[in-house]
């Protein structure tokens, strides 16, 4: 089992930033990472993905904008999120996976975007 725990949310104004942490209760350095988001009456959705070996993958919604990155000697996973938009409001959830059984979720953090 691994526990997942996302902080870092909060109010932000448009173009500002605010980077996200993943902190897992034990190693995942062999774990595949991403970040989801659920915006209000929508499917969650991925946005950002690192793998073991650190290879990243964003979603073009958010690609130029926000960064993944990883610690593995600190077991955390991290989203620096620049220039924000209303449109980035959601809560935003860490996943780590190695198969479909070793599959894990944070509780979420509440990203909200306004003037």
């Amino acid at each position: 089992q691994v526990q997942l725990v996302e902080s870092g949310g909060g109010l932000v104004q448009p173009g500002g930033s605010l980077r996200l942490s993943c902190t897992a209760s034990r190693s995942i350095f062999s774990f595949n990472a991403c970040w989801y988001r659920q915006a209000p009456g929508q499917k969650r959705k991925l946005i950002a993905g690192i793998t073991s070996d650190g290879r990243t993958n964003y979603a073009d919604s958010v690609k130029g904008r926000f960064t993944i990155s990883r610690d593995n000697d600190n077991s955390q996973v991290y989203l620096q999120m620049n220039s924000l938009t209303p449109e980035d409001t959601a809560v935003y959830y860490c996943n780590v996976y190695q198969s479909t059984i070793q599959d894990y979720w944070g509780q979420g953090t509440q990203v909200t975007v306004s003037s």
